[in-house]
């Protein structure tokens, strides 16, 4: 009987204060999936929008990147695990702020995150359209059937469960990581500091803070990997208990420095290539930098790449907004008091996001715009000010008060929902 039970090492090595010791595969495999949510089409366009204000708002916001995502991803995540059980966001906001508030901000979450993954179902079949049409030479099948193909395709990966999910994300984050690294390098032998031209001095005060302002929401954006932070943070708590908020925030500092170096290296690299006018006519053409540069060299190399590093790019963002979706349409339907089993949830979750993605993509809205514009200051709202006023009001957050980073978070966050509303103004 005594060589069957377990010996006081191995009762030791399962506990979640010994797994706290060392970084596993597991670590690595959520780190690559944070990685993979928030590094996706937006990154695309970054170069172009962070690069337009020049050289100095530029270098501002490099060094911002770390301190705005990597705290405001941390609070939501603490904001999580402040719940008494292992339930994700909308039940925690229930628990902290009664039912109606609960629900409230399920709809919201909900709103914040279906439309980009309505954006992703677009362009995933544009780029696999025009990949098959341009670069193959292959009459691509008819729009329904192809989009229709892709969205069911990143559903069976879904299907496998969550965690076969972020692992397909960071396993795809592997060659976008190769092909972003090759693209930055690629092109530094172009690099003519047309940009630099800029940096001859600093602007005026006025038109710096301007600059800044309209172009903190696209890095937040563009970094944003909220939708899977509500399944990471369940997870590290099923995983490691009270020691979850530690090893999180492990997790989280190593996938936003490994975000923040890829992409600024990658944004960099771009800038220093185009000059300001150029960067305003890919703005103008309303074009990811992969088409500018290869409309710009006629490279094949590039020509060839940049699909398939867009079809990466936006599948991996796929999976991962898809997971916060799911969350979101599960909890509106558990509200209207339904309660059908976790299977036939599932199920029906997945159908219904299966129709609305293949409609939107077989009708190939222009929409992209619009849709930040609204899902904007909602996920502004959830990121950034909701863990920060929780902190304020709920007990069991109120250990994390008085720190400077909170007052950082509310500023970075009042910034990005004012700027986006403004732009939304005539």
């Amino acid at each position: 009987m005594n060589e069957q039970s377990p010996s006081v090492e191995q009762r030791f090595e399962s506990t979640p204060a010994a797994r706290l010791a060392s970084w596993d595969r597991h670590d690595t495999t959520w780190m690559l999936g944070l990685f993979g949510t928030a590094i996706g089409a937006g990154t695309l366009f970054l170069p172009i929008n962070a690069g337009l204000g020049g050289f100095w708002p530029l270098l501002i916001l490099a060094l911002l990147a770390f301190p705005m995502t990597y705290y405001a991803h941390r609070g939501l995540t603490r904001f999580v695990l402040s719940g008494r059980d292992s339930g994700d966001i909308t039940e925690v906001v229930e628990e902290h702020f009664g039912l109606s508030a609960g629900a409230l901000i399920t709809v919201l979450y909900f709103l914040a995150i279906f439309p980009i993954l309505l954006i992703y179902s677009v362009a995933l079949t544009n780029t696999v359209g025009s990949f098959l049409e341009h670069q193959l030479h292959i009459q691509p099948p008819p729009r329904a059937l192809l989009s229709f193909v892709l969205i069911l395709g990143l559903l069976g990966v879904v299907r496998c469960g969550e965690q076969a999910t972020v692992k397909a994300m960071s396993l795809l984050v592997y060659p976008f990581i190769v092909a972003l690294a090759f693209l930055a390098v690629f092109l530094i032998p172009h690099w003519n500091g047309g940009i630099l031209s800029t940096a001859t001095g600093l602007p005026g005060g006025s038109a710096l803070l301007h600059t800044l302002w309209l172009a903190i929401p696209v890095m937040v954006f563009s970094f944003n990997h909220s939708p899977i932070i509500s399944a990471f943070a369940v997870d590290q708590k099923r995983r490691y208990g009270d020691h979850a908020d530690e090893r999180s925030g492990q997790i989280l500092v190593r996938a936003h420095l490994l975000m923040v170096a890829m992409v600024m290296f990658f944004v960099f690299s771009c800038v220093l290539t185009l000059s300001p006018a150029q960067l305003a006519e890919a703005k103008a053409q309303n074009l990811s930098i992969l088409s500018y540069l290869a409309n710009h060299f006629s490279n094949p190399t590039i020509a060839f790449a940049a699909p398939l590093i867009a079809f990466v790019a936006i599948a991996k963002s796929f999976l991962g907004h898809y997971i916060g979706a799911s969350e979101g349409l599960k909890g509106m339907i558990l509200k209207t008091g339904k309660r059908p089993d976790a299977k036939t949830l599932d199920r029906v979750t997945a159908a219904l996001m299966l129709v609305v993605c293949w409609i939107v993509a077989t009708l190939n809205p222009s929409i992209l715009g619009m849709i930040e514009s609204m899902g904007g200051p909602v996920i502004a709202a959830i990121l950034f000010l909701m863990p920060m006023y929780a902190i304020r009001r709920v007990p069991a957050m109120r250990k994390y008060s008085g720190k400077l980073s909170n007052v950082f978070v509310v500023v970075v966050g009042l910034v990005a929902l004012s700027s986006v509303v403004y732009s939304l103004l005539p």
